[in-house]
Order: structure tokens, then sequence, then C-alpha cells
């Protein structure tokens, strides 16, 4: 496994030894040994979860606040999707930026996102299966969202060749502003 950090403190792109040939691949998606070598800690998941969304679906940026802040290893097991963190930590150095990354089903990258940091992808493929492993449970009252397409942010999303798709909850987010005002 490969670990390559990125401009934010917290998220790094894995990329995992595959094995292909003829007949298709073999790759481990996840050892904890290597896992823990690679942040320097022991991470526990404790829940994995399947999301699939079509063409220009855009999930987020969703985050959990603490008690439930939840870490996230993200990969795509089928399609294409353009995945994006935030950061949203009030005593970062980055807080405000994003990182953008591109998964899908033949790069087999992942994405290992610490707590505390807003994540969300945009679908480019006709469908896409995004699985997650979280370090702490879905806890919809600590769920939170910013808005994706915040101008402060500034997220240089694709152009999946439609208008996004988005959910009124997402829609209805926090702007990084009124986060900022919130936090004190």
């Amino acid at each position: 496994m490969k670990a390559t950090p990125t401009a934010i403190e917290g998220v790094l792109v894995i990329e995992p030894q595959v094995y292909a040939d003829a007949r298709g691949f073999l790759f481990e998606s996840f050892n904890e040994r290597d896992f823990a070598a690679t942040l320097g800690e022991r991470i526990a998941f404790v829940q994995d979860s399947h999301s699939r969304s079509a063409r220009g679906v855009l999930r987020g940026l969703h985050w959990q606040e603490p008690p439930h802040a939840q870490g996230k290893l993200v990969r795509v097991g089928h399609g294409e999707v353009f995945d994006v963190v935030a950061d949203i930590r009030a005593d970062s150095p980055t807080f405000g930026r994003w990182v953008g990354i591109t998964l899908n089903g033949d790069n087999h990258l992942q994405v290992w996102i610490a707590p505390g940091l807003a994540h969300g992808f945009l679908v480019l493929s006709e469908l896409a299966d995004v699985l997650y492993k979280t370090t702490d449970y879905f806890a919809p009252a600590a769920e939170r969202a910013i808005r994706w397409d915040d101008p402060e942010l500034a997220i240089a999303w694709p152009d999946p060749g439609l208008t996004p798709v988005v959910s009124p909850k997402d829609a209805a987010g926090l702007s990084l502003a009124a986060l900022r005002e919130r936090r004190g």
C-alpha cells in the first residue's frame, strides 16, 4: 500500500497493490496492520456503508460533530466519482481549503479522511458504487452539511454533463461563513 499526503493534513490518497491479469484483478481493500503502520496509529472501524448513485448526483459535503465525529476510508467499487474533502476545522491552518481526487473502479484509489473534515462526491459515470468504512456509527443528530457550491470554498467540480442532483438536506447546508460564525 502506498499512501500519499494531500495539501490537507489528515487526508491521504491510498493506492493498494493490485494484482491483475487476463482473468481480472485482486487487491486488499483493507489490511488493519498495514493501515495502522501507514497512519502511525491503530484505527477501529465500526461501520461499513455502500451507496449507489446515478450520473450527476452530488452527495455532501457531510461530517458529524463530536462526540460522533467520523474518520472515513472511501473507495469506489464500480463507476467514477470526483471525491472532495474540505477542511472545516476551525483551528486548522488549511481551514476553508479543499482537495479533490478522482476515484473509480479501475484506479482502486482510496481516500482516508480524518475526523472533523467534510466529505462529498459527484458521480461522473452512469452509476457509481461508493464504499465507506467509518470510525463511528451514523448519528443523524450529529450530521451536518456545508454547501457544495459555497463561493468561499470555490470547489472546481467537473462537469458531469447535467445539473448536479442534490438532496434537499444538502441544498440547505451551511455556508463556510455561517459555519465560522456558529463556531465563534
